[in-house]
């Protein structure tokens, strides 16, 4: 798999909600040269109006936005939609104090980023999650496809001869072959290779795991 440095983040689509359109501008300027797909929304309402069709990576949501709903009311809203449940939530916000973090936490956001903007810390953040959505995106495809070859496995036999060392399969005709050779030829199918959060934890130790299932164990 690759590393996090290493991760294509070009097709990422982030969805910046703000309704100050220079604030908008600024945070474009910022990420444009990054090679995302970027949207905007000036409004709570128009912003779950674009999640639903656009489906972005990581929204950048401005907390004062009135009138209408605020930005905490936005999240809260998007979080409880199974569509867009999922979808992190980073707020961007002139309010440093401890009551407003901690607000923007409990409706659901995973981070937060103060004004006025600084190129660096934003680039940092966005960074970060959107490797992590990247990361977590890979690892729900290799859980589906492993579900799918469970199913095909099912179907060769009752029992299946397997080293209870190194994991090898042994064939009808007694010889010993890595699993994946093995259920490749038997199988029909192909693999795509993932990490858990046990060997993410090792090979990166400077990631934030928190948004993987289990990644806070």
């Amino acid at each position: 798999m690759e590393s996090p440095e290493e991760m294509p983040h070009d097709t990422a689509k982030i969805l910046i909600v703000d309704d100050k359109p220079e604030n908008i501008d600024l945070i474009m300027k910022i990420l444009e040269p990054e090679g995302y797909t970027l949207a905007f929304a000036t409004s709570g309402s128009k912003a779950i109006d674009v999640t639903q069709y656009f489906l972005p990576d990581l929204i950048l949501m401005d907390v004062m936005m009135p009138p209408g709903m605020d930005g905490f009311e936005t999240c809260t809203q998007l979080k409880s939609d199974p569509l867009t449940a999922d979808i992190p939530v980073v707020f961007v916000t002139a309010k440093n104090e401890t009551t407003a973090i901690v607000e923007g936490f409990h409706c659901g956001g995973q981070d937060y980023i103060p004004k006025p903007f600084r190129r660096e810390e934003v680039l940092s953040r966005v960074r970060t999650h959107v490797q992590v959505r990247l990361m977590i995106r890979k690892q729900a495809r290799l859980i589906d496809e492993l579900q799918k070859a469970l199913t095909h496995v099912k179907t060769l036999r009752g029992l299946l001869p397997i080293c209870a060392s190194c994991k090898k399969v042994r064939d009808d005709k007694g010889y010993w072959h890595q699993i994946e050779s093995y259920l490749r030829t038997h199988a029909d199918l192909d693999f795509t290779h993932g990490i858990c959060t046990d060997c993410a934890r090792r090979l990166y130790p400077d990631l934030d795991l928190s948004d993987f299932p289990n990644g806070g164990d």
